[in-house]
């Protein structure tokens, strides 16, 4: 008789999906950009991160499990903390700006006296 395991975890390939994975490679690609336009070495900006050269490459192969402390700190150091502050603006949510347009009422009436 074989013995078959029952619980065993599968490990987490990704539940991100797709598009946010894309996206969060091209952000580390240009985080290293950035930082290697700087002249910033990866020991240098992982020492002014606090965190460690691994975590730093991690967050610039777009790793999701990277804490936002850390792409947060990354911003700042680089001098992108306030395009990271507009990420959500409601002003840039076309989306969002639609939907408000799309509720507005086709007439007002005045009320009545």
């Amino acid at each position: 008789m074989s013995a078959i395991a029952v619980n065993v975890p599968v490990p987490n390939t990704s539940t991100i999906p797709l598009p946010a994975a894309h996206a969060l490679r091209k952000l580390g690609h240009d985080l290293a950009l950035a930082r290697r336009k700087r002249g910033i070495s990866t020991a240098d900006m992982a020492a002014r991160l606090f965190v460690s050269r691994d975590t730093l490459w991690r967050l610039e192969r777009g790793d999701p499990t990277v804490a936002i402390g850390t792409l947060a700190t990354a911003a700042f150091i680089l001098t992108m903390h306030d395009r990271l502050a507009n990420l959500a603006e409601p002003a840039t949510d076309a989306l969002g700006l639609a939907l408000d347009e799309r509720r507005l009422p086709q007439r007002i009436r005045r009320p009545r006296p």
